[in-house]
């Protein structure tokens, strides 16, 4: 396998895993400036720095490193739309800033829209079972008016002045390394060669309105907080007409009043009273499909598990249902009437003290006062 030989991009960079995005943009900078083709003549630099770049371009990305996180360097292939690419625009602009001190020119024509964020929160059972949502996403859309062209209808844009349509601007540097050609965008048409001298009024020249998109999300039943969902396309619109950026929905879940969660399995305590544990009994369990009839053997004891089979979460991915594990909790009365403490009395007479561990207590006497004292099996 391809990746089998790859290092560890944290290893890379040299950074710990909890690296904030601040020290993983220092460490890449610190490393390109020092392996650098153009620095660094040595026979492995060129191959050091691609290695460099490319674990920037993955933990210097929020998405990609979370994927990475969890998959290793299969992850941002996994979370990549159109697949990954090594040796990114992102990582090539960040080095022409730290050798030129300038910016590299920018494409011109329509860009990728922003990615956008939601954080959804839901119910324990909307999380188990699944749902579908309806959101209503603030964002930017390509204006209607001049399709995302920015000039008023019936007008068009002219050629920049300032960079004759290149939309660069070259400037010659000296530095220590020799004579560079300083590229930089056109600050006054922003690298796209030509400026709007009739704005549109609908966009104000902008090329995008603000609106409020109704989006329609389907979410997987087995769904935990921390849950992530890709809408692709959902996010905003791109400048100059671009297509739209993807929309990320975060989820979180709100805690249940008696169940917990551990993975697929919900976690129920159930608490039963003296003479249930000691006789036994057939109790009522709620599970998150409806309640359930358990049965509680004679001398059960706190602490107890029982597991009812396929009443769990189901898998995100598929693939069939947790279980349920029913902790028995054997509640000690605080307050007593008088009929209930002259049955314990009568009790505590035939039960002097509690058997040790390894003995072999005769206890079926106790058993038949029990269910006499408290009416069981009549």
């Amino acid at each position: 396998m391809a990746t089998a030989s790859k290092r560890d991009y944290y290893e890379v960079l040299g950074v710990a895993r909890t690296a904030s995005d601040d020290d993983i943009k220092k460490a890449f900078r610190r490393l390109a400036r020092q392996y650098h083709p153009d620095v660094n003549k040595s026979k492995d630099a060129e191959a050091q720095f691609k290695e460099i770049n490319e674990a920037y371009e993955v933990l210097s990305d929020p998405q990609k490193r979370q994927m990475y996180d969890q998959f290793g360097h299969d992850g941002p292939r996994m979370g990549a739309g159109a697949g990954f690419d090594s040796f990114g625009f992102g990582g090539f602009n960040d080095i022409f800033q730290t050798f030129f001190g300038g910016q590299a020119a920018g494409r011109r024509g329509p860009q990728r829209g922003t990615d956008l964020r939601y954080n959804l929160t839901l119910t324990f059972e909307e999380a188990v079972f699944g749902i579908d949502k309806e959101l209503d996403i603030p964002r930017a859309e390509t204006c209607g008016a001049c399709q995302g062209s920015g000039a008023e209808p019936g007008t068009s844009p002219s050629r920049c002045p300032s960079c004759n349509g290149t939309g660069e601007i070259r400037r010659v540097q000296q530095s220590i390394f020799g004579q560079f050609v300083n590229v930089v965008m056109c600050e006054r048409c922003q690298g796209e060669g030509r400026v709007i001298t009739t704005p549109c009024q609908t966009c104000r020249g902008g090329g995008r309105v603000r609106v409020t998109k109704r989006v329609s999300l389907k979410v997987p039943a087995g769904v935990d907080t921390g849950s992530q969902i890709r809408l692709t396309g959902e996010g905003e619109a791109g400048p100059r007409g671009g297509p739209n950026g993807n929309l990320y929905v975060s989820i979180t879940v709100r805690k249940h009043a008696f169940f917990e969660r551990d993975g697929q399995d919900i976690l129920y305590k159930l608490p039963i009273n003296f003479a249930q544990a000691a006789l036994g009994d057939e109790v009522e369990v709620p599970t998150i499909d409806g309640k359930v009839m358990l049965k509680i053997p004679a001398g059960t004891q706190g602490g107890k598990v029982f597991r009812l089979k396929d009443k769990g979460v189901p898998n995100v991915r598929g693939g069939g249902r947790g279980d349920q594990h029913v902790f028995v909790n054997v509640v000690t009365p605080t307050e007593l009437s008088a009929k209930e403490r002259e049955l314990f009395e009568q009790l505590r007479s035939v039960s002097k003290k509690a058997p040790l561990p390894g003995d072999r207590e005769k206890s079926g006497g106790i058993f038949d006062k029990v269910k006499g004292a408290f009416g069981v099996g009549e």
